[in-house]
């Protein structure tokens, strides 16, 4: 039996969470005009439902670090047991199974250098079931990061919005560089983004105020921010598809910017080679995908072609959960 859709005060909750994840049910609860009881219960709902989960992320961009989105293309046997293995480094935040479980797609942030000629360049290209690798850089996010679909949804009113985003400090010179305290707060975060303090304090061996200082610097300087995780289905968009556009250099900028204003948009980014803009989109239908190709993406000056591959499975996203 499928589950029931969030209502208006379910996508006013994750609108909410999207702003600040870490928002407590009692903050959220006094903006919404509701009961902190009842926001505990809706999101209890949702994490049921439509499998709600925190998570924090990490801007790669301030850290000095490349990301990198890698098409694979494989044997039917192997795509799988691939995505998999794939799911389980540290260094990747998203995995696809798409083109008829023939073709992988993974989007990494390698630490260093070796890192990333190790994967790409070592061990995937080792890989005897691995027809070919191609290797996208990420030079520029026109959507995503921070911002989420339910940005979008504009659920909730613009001063209850202003009223959960917290302040941010003055830009500071990337890369800025994390210290070893830094890091083993993030792998708690990037677990469960609304983990207790007395939690992150046990897990990292941190003192209260400790953990308090260096989450509020990570988060001001836009190091970390908080995505929220949900099924797509259970908010009735059941397509998920990649787009690989290729538009003329004089028209990428500008291009990018009115995809990122798209509603089906989830993420849009200019990549290195042929095809130089990347965009991934979520639909309610394939009828409806077709209009939105024909008609939005047709309609977009400067883009001379246009690729598109379904999504078949997320196998990663943000966090690795073992698929079902």
């Amino acid at each position: 039996m499928q589950s029931p859709s969030p209502d208006a005060l379910d996508l006013k909750l994750l609108h909410a969470l999207q702003v600040d994840g870490r928002a407590p049910f009692s903050r959220i609860a006094e903006i919404l005009g509701v009961s902190d009881q009842t926001v505990a219960r809706r999101f209890r709902k949702l994490r049921t439902t439509a499998g709600l989960r925190i998570v924090g992320m990490t801007d790669e961009s301030l850290l000095g670090r490349q990301s990198w989105i890698v098409r694979l293309r494989c044997t039917p046997d192997v795509a799988e047991q691939l995505a998999t293995a794939l799911a389980r480094r540290p260094d990747t935040s998203h995995v696809d199974l798409i083109s008829g479980g023939t073709e992988v797609l993974c989007a990494m942030g390698a630490r260093s250098r070796q890192d990333r000629d190790e994967l790409l360049f070592d061990r995937l290209q080792r890989t005897p079931q691995v027809i070919s690798v191609s290797a996208h850089c990420l030079l520029h996010t026109f959507y995503g990061g921070p911002l989420g679909w339910l940005d979008k949804t504009q659920a909730l009113e613009p001063d209850q919005e202003a009223a959960l985003r917290l302040p941010y400090s003055e830009p500071v010179a990337a890369p800025i560089a994390l210290e070893g305290a830094d890091e083993a707060l993030l792998a708690v975060l990037r677990r469960d983004g609304r983990v207790t303090f007395s939690e992150l304090q046990t897990s990292t061996g941190q003192s209260e105020s400790a953990v308090k200082r260096r989450l509020e610097r990570l988060r001001s300087t836009g190091i970390l921010y908080f995505k929220v995780q949900h099924d797509r289905e259970s908010l009735g968009h059941g397509i998920s598809a990649m787009l690989w556009l290729t538009a003329a250099p004089s028209a990428l900028d500008t291009a990018g910017r009115k995809l990122a204003e798209h509603h089906e948009v989830r993420f849009a980014g200019a990549t290195t080679g042929q095809a130089n803009l990347l965009a991934t989109v979520a639909t309610s239908s394939t009828s409806e995908l077709y209009t939105y190709l024909s008609k939005k993406i047709g309609g977009l000056d400067g883009v001379q072609a246009v690729e598109t591959a379904l999504t078949l499975r997320h196998v990663k996203q943000l966090t690795y959960e073992p698929s079902r």
